[in-house]
């Protein structure tokens, strides 16, 4: 292992660190993955259907109606060349610190200025559950995207947004595809941020964890395979 490699750090990275730390340390520092999810493809087209149809309103320099009914103060964050550079999945927004050597950044969906030129992220989610549910990792995405911001030199209002696009399994399908649309609203607080994002790179940088995380479904998968192999 080459240790001199940069380390780069993303929300779904933390996330995997807060899961399981020797997951965390075999994928970021060993290059072993854990087994590749089912590829979510419908879930990234609308994703980038929404990020254009965002863009459009961006462009008119009009509010995207999702704003307008659920009464948010705010405009699209205007600079599109910008933004789109935050949604890089290879560069995205960036913070380097100098005195860990290693990079945290975020690729996010949008961005909402508020009329005081504070910003807060906004980020797309689309499900076919029946119920918009806002998971832990969601709350961490929102806390580093606007950790990040401020790192950035912009000023946040401690808010993350989530436009929920959830399927409507009530009015049919009829050759197109339902949405119901929601906003959530959470509490972002970065302040935890720099500490774990240091703990997570300190990690990398010393001996693997003794073992997986109790509650690791990966782990309890190695152990039992390892109990066979001793029988």
């Amino acid at each position: 292992m080459n240790n001199n490699r940069p380390i780069q750090l993303s929300p779904n990275s933390l996330n995997l660190y807060y899961e399981c730390p020797l997951c965390f340390w075999l994928e970021k520092r060993m290059r072993t993955r854990r087994p590749p999810p089912y590829p979510y493809a419908l879930n990234a087209a609308v994703d980038s259907l929404l990020k254009e149809e965002f863009d459009k309103y961006r462009n008119k320099g009009e509010p995207h109606p999702l704003l307008v009914a659920n009464n948010i103060p705010a405009k699209l964050f205007p600079n599109q060349q910008l933004l789109n550079e935050w949604r890089n999945n290879l560069k995205g927004i960036r913070y380097y610190d100098v005195e860990l050597d290693a990079t945290l950044f975020g690729a996010v969906d949008d961005i909402l200025e508020f009329q005081d030129g504070k910003l807060a992220p906004l980020d797309y989610k689309s499900t076919g559950s029946n119920v918009a549910t806002v998971y832990d990792r969601f709350q961490l995405q929102m806390d580093v995207y606007s950790f990040l911001l401020e790192k950035n030199g912009y000023k946040t209002i401690k808010k993350g947004y989530l436009a929920f696009y959830v399927v409507d399994k009530k009015n049919g399908f009829d050759d197109r595809l339902p949405f119901k649309k929601e906003m959530q609203i959470i509490d972002a607080d970065p302040s935890y941020v720099k500490g774990v994002f240091e703990k997570a790179v300190n990690l990398l940088r010393s001996d693997a964890p003794l073992a997986h995380s109790a509650n690791c479904q990966y782990g309890q998968w190695l152990k039992r395979i390892g109990e066979l192999k001793e029988n």
